[in-house]
């Protein structure tokens, strides 16, 4: 920076690691929320107000009120999703939008398969028994049992870099792997099938697509028909995926036999959510990004695709 010449001003709806937050605040004028997350809507526009580059957070709503509020020349997201911003009207505004993806597709491939293997061996539900004291009595040969996963077909649906490294350890437990996406894949050693056929052929479905119009409810009381009623569907991608009340029905009459949410179609979920009385159902809180490792190099991506788009340059990760 030029001795003697004004800082450029940059937002951030919430606060990054502390190494990343005091290069920020050297190269600019930073205003960082640190109060309640999401930010409310009124402090959101009056924060950005004379910002040239905005930090936010998957739950922030980064619509047209905001776009316009501001003068921005780059929205850098600390997520891989950027379905809560408008990309088309920020598009048509010449803004840059930096977002970040590769890094946490081990750390949320991990929590799908944490899913899955909690849901089919039972160990949550073991848990919740345990400590409302319902253990009273050795359990015999057929009592409480779970299934295995060698020889069972898993199918993925959406083959991007996350549904690639579950399938990587999918294969190590000796599952047999299909998946269905818009675009064939090769090299991931999976079998691709029509939807209907994954469907009606997966012993676990593992989702791991985007939000979009084409994708909003797939999963509603149709395709839950269809799943074989041994079958566990996990869902780390986005809530609006699935019609949580037909999977809470779902579940409830079991046609299926169980399943595993980290995301929600609000959030946060609470105790009167329709499943989370269920106890065939493993509810995370939207952890699939959240190890030590991971959020740390998404602060590190977040606030390189800043420092890029308000250079004038196309960030790391550009949307």
């Amino acid at each position: 920076m030029i001795p003697g010449s004004v800082k450029k001003r940059v937002f951030l709806t919430g606060r990054l690691h502390d190494v990343v937050q005091r290069d920020l605040k050297k190269r600019y004028s930073t205003k960082v929320h640190g109060g309640k997350m999401p930010i409310p809507r009124s402090e959101l526009l009056d924060g950005v107000r004379g910002a040239e580059g905005l930090v936010c957070f998957p739950f922030d709503r980064i619509d047209r009120e905001v776009i316009d509020a501001a003068d921005l020349r780059v929205i850098s997201t600390y997520s891989v999703g950027f379905d809560h911003i408008d990309v088309a009207h920020a598009k048509k505004r010449g803004i840059k939008i930096g977002y970040t993806p590769d890094v946490l597709s081990d750390a949320t491939a991990d929590l799908a398969f944490c899913l899955m293997l909690d849901s089919m061996r039972r160990v949550t539900e073991g848990d919740r028994m345990i400590r409302r004291g319902g253990w009273r009595s050795v359990l015999g040969a057929y009592d409480y049992v779970g299934h295995g996963m060698q020889a069972k077909t898993l199918g993925i649906v959406g083959m991007g870099r996350i549904g690639r490294a579950l399938a990587k350890r999918a294969a190590a437990f000796g599952m047999n792997i299909t998946y269905y996406s818009r675009r064939r894949v090769r090299g991931s050693g999976a079998r691709y099938v029509p939807f209907e056929r994954l469907v009606s052929e997966s012993d676990v479905i593992s989702l791991h697509v985007p939000h979009t119009a084409e994708t909003d409810n797939m999963i509603h009381a149709g395709v839950l028909k269809k799943m074989k009623p041994g079958a566990f569907l996990i869902n780390t991608s986005r809530g609006a995926v699935v019609n949580e009340r037909d999977l809470a029905g779902a579940l409830r009459r079991k046609v299926i036999a169980g399943a595993g949410l980290d995301v929600f179609c609000s959030e946060p979920v609470g105790r009167r959510h329709p499943l989370a009385g269920l106890q065939n159902v493993v509810l995370s809180p939207h952890i699939g990004s959240s190890t030590a490792e991971t959020r740390l190099k998404m602060a590190e991506i977040t606030a390189c695709n800043l420092r890029l788009g308000m250079a004038g340059r196309r960030p790391r990760y550009s949307v």
